[in-house]
């Protein structure tokens, strides 16, 4: 699936799917307070990528557990075929391969990775990450929005005096809005920095306090 708008999608799904199975309606709700957050997500885009993952072999898609059993107790209560509302709900499931592509898409540090679209959905899964990575994403979305910032104070400067009070106050907006994810970003960096280091550090300690393997008399 090719990187761009489809992958930021596939990425919540598969991530959304190695939590837990979900059936249709279970995974719109989460991919809505996941995505929602970030982008404007259309439903009608869930379906089309739910096929596409199928067809590459990245999901399966089953009954739930209880609808054999709830069949059958119908099937000997009433003869009569069931009500075409109560068709039981599909369950989409990660496979092993769905699983490999999800950490292959979690290891992808590029541009594209903190991008608007796309940095919320990889921030979210900052949990399956590795360390290294998760401090690329956050250096990237951190230069890119030092750029932004300076575009548009740069703009700013040079329209103040022919813009409404009304217009000038929501480029100001604009701007303190990204000079606050700008100082998030800094702390959050600087955790990351600061663990890494700590892990190092208990590495090493650990390699000292291993005993020395006993040499053979001579």
């Amino acid at each position: 699936m090719a990187v761009g708008k489809g992958g930021v999608l596939e990425l919540a799904v598969l991530g959304s799917l190695n939590e837990t199975p979900l059936h249709g309606y279970e995974l719109r709700k989460r991919l809505n307070a996941l995505l929602g957050m970030f982008r404007a997500f259309s439903y009608g885009s869930l379906y089309p990528c739910l096929r596409q993952l199928l067809v590459n072999g990245l999901i399966t898609e089953e009954p739930p557990e209880e609808t054999a059993a709830t069949t059958a107790a119908q099937a000997a209560r009433d003869a009569s075929p069931p009500l075409a509302g109560r068709r039981s709900k599909i369950v989409y499931r990660l496979t092993a391969e769905g699983k490999e592509r999800l950490q292959h898409l979690l290891t992808q540090a590029g541009p594209s990775a903190w991008e608007d679209e796309s940095f919320g959905v990889h921030f979210a899964f900052f949990r399956h990450t590795e360390a290294e990575v998760r401090l690329r994403i956050l250096e990237g979305r951190r230069s890119r929005l030092e750029e932004r910032l300076d575009a548009v104070r740069t703009a700013l400067a040079r329209t103040r005096e022919r813009l409404d009070s009304y217009t000038l106050e929501l480029q100001r907006h604009g701007l303190e809005s990204v000079e606050r994810e700008v100082r998030w970003l800094n702390e959050l960096i600087d955790t990351e920095r600061a663990q890494a280091v700590r892990a190092t550090t208990e590495r090493a300690d650990a390699r000292d306090a291993e005993p020395l393997s006993d040499k053979p008399n001579e």
